[in-house]
């Protein structure tokens, strides 16, 4: 078997899942490394002369990232615009700390620039930093890069699983804070059933009224002389005519006032009408405004909620829809399948992966990420391959549709790729870093490697501070913000394993770019001044 590792890296790779898994689902004191594990295993294995080949590991980075995009980018700019400017304040000031220590390391340690930069790349596990470096100050910068890497990639990790437990916070009840703070901006929709007895609107047609403008409620059935009906905009009102609405608590109370009074109990459908729900899986309609598509004065159909990402939605006139939104409809039974044709309400359709736009958006992920900008003073700086597929991938999934092609995909289908992904990267840089560890401390002395170790915890502490007590972002943003601050796409993982909310891979998505640009000017600084 032994033989058998060391010919097969395939075979290899997957004896370094497995026993990754294993020793991730070891917990002590509720604290385990779940999938981050596996870098432990592959160290393991890289110490021993097993290596992953490169292209194995890019490929797993490529996927991870693009993935992690896709998830981020419908609320990216969201969060961007709601909390990106303390983020990336956090993020600015854990990458400058970051270059302060190491530029206190150079003096304490008597290291040579390029020792330095390369630290300081290392530690914050950057390659287009370590580029960036060994531009300025030669192929010397390598050595302390490997050097420092190892721990860069390890301390991250362990100092995301801790954290938790060292500022006393409960990962799953802060999840359910964020949901209720999530259901304070979207509030749930629920139903009401009234009367008309307001005189001032006797006789009038809800087209007159403006009811949904008024109030927001929308009306989904009216009863009149005993027979159900469904409302359309020249529905005219009658004293003692029952109404059904739908909408918040907030907009049922306006309607409440302005028709008149809430009863108990519920209105029936006539026996040609029905409720139904519909799955948008047609193409041709994401990203239309709902208003735009007339489902009302087309088909006799009303959209009474839509549901996205577990969130039910107001159907608004200016709600755009969006691939995999479920809609709740109620309307005539012979006008029914001729709206849910419409919509596509394809099932296996949204289960289906299709990877031509993952193909083209790593693509055009890796030649942006190629792009060198340079300024007028002489500073350059390209974003290289994980910053390019991340940012191609948070713009493409935010847009959601480019002709006929999608840059979404089911929640399934993200979650087992991501992992695959992950796990190829993981194993590919475990092993790659393992190969010379020991060789390496053994040659460069224990120095470097506590310099290392100081410019990878030290700006973390600092960021945890800062971010923790005087700005008060919550634990699973400052993870994100920690993680991508520090370029750890390991760290990430961790992270991300450890909520299901997504809020890790938001806060990382928004403030990654940040910390590369920033790492590489501080490293063209460090190079220029001393």
């Amino acid at each position: 078997m032994c033989d058998l590792i060391y010919q097969s890296p395939f075979f290899a790779l997957f004896v370094i899942i497995a026993l990754g898994f294993l020793l991730g689902r070891i917990s002590i004191k509720g604290i385990s490394l779940d999938v981050s594990a596996v870098i432990f295993s592959a160290l393991l294995f890289g110490h021993f002369g097993v290596v992953i080949p490169k292209a194995l590991s890019d490929f797993g980075m490529a996927l991870f990232i693009f993935t992690i995009g896709v998830q981020a980018g419908p609320g990216f700019f969201e969060s961007f615009k709601s909390k990106g400017k303390t983020l990336m304040i956090v993020t600015v000031l854990l990458v400058i700390s970051a270059a302060a220590t190491a530029v206190g390391a150079m003096f304490l340690f008597g290291l040579t620039v390029p020792e330095t930069v390369g630290l300081l790349t290392g530690a914050l596990t950057s390659t287009p930093g370590l580029a960036a470096a060994k531009e300025l100050a030669g192929d010397s910068s390598a050595i302390s890069y490997g050097i420092a890497y190892p721990f860069g990639v390890i301390g991250v990790i362990l100092f995301v699983k801790l954290l938790p437990k060292i500022l006393r916070i409960n990962i799953r009840d802060l999840e359910k804070k964020m949901m209720s703070d999530r259901l304070q901006k979207y509030p749930e929709i629920n139903t009401g059933v009234f009367k008309i007895t307001n005189a001032n609107i006797f006789d009038k047609s809800l087209q007159q009224l403006k009811v949904r403008t008024t109030t927001g409620a929308i009306i989904s059935r009216i009863l009149h002389n005993g027979q159900a009906d469904m409302p359309v905009a020249k529905t005219v009102l009658h004293e003692g005519d029952m109404i059904k609405a739908v909408g918040t608590d907030e907009a049922l109370k306006s309607l409440e006032m302005f028709v008149g009074e809430r009863i108990e109990g519920d209105l029936p459908l006539g026996e040609n009408y029905e409720v139904q729900t519909g799955l948008l899986t047609s193409k041709d309609l994401v990203n239309k405004r709902l208003g735009n598509l007339n489902i009302q004065k087309n088909f006799r159909v009303t959209i009474t909620r839509v549901r996205r990402s577990g969130i039910d939605l107001t159907p608004t006139p200016e709600l755009a829809l969006k691939f995999g939104d479920k809609l709740t409809m109620v309307g005539h039974k012979g006008d029914m399948s001729e709206v849910l044709r419409l919509l596509g309400n394809d099932t296996k359709r949204l289960s289906d992966t299709d990877f031509f736009p993952i193909a083209l958006g790593i693509v055009l992920g890796v030649l942006f990420g190629k792009l060198n900008l340079t300024f007028g003073t002489g500073m350059s700086f390209s974003f290289g391959m994980t910053g390019g597929i991340l940012l191609v991938a948070l713009v493409l999934s935010s847009i959601g549709k480019t002709g006929p092609v999608m840059w979404t995909m089911s929640s399934s289908a993200n979650s087992l790729l991501r992992q695959l992904g992950l796990l190829l990267f993981l194993a590919g840089v475990g092993t790659s870093a393992g190969t010379s560890l020991v060789a390496t401390l053994m040659e460069s002395g224990a120095s470097l490697f506590t310099a290392g170790v100081a410019i990878t915890l030290i700006p973390m502490i600092i960021a945890t501070l800062l971010g923790h007590l005087v700005f008060k972002i919550n634990l699973l943003d400052l993870l994100g913000v920690i993680t991508g601050g520090m370029t750890s796409t390991p760290g990430l993982a961790a992270a991300d394993s450890m909520s299901d909310s997504g809020a890790p891979s938001i806060a990382y998505a928004t403030v990654y770019p940040v910390a590369m640009v920033f790492l590489i000017l501080a490293v063209q600084l460090i190079a220029s001044i001393f």
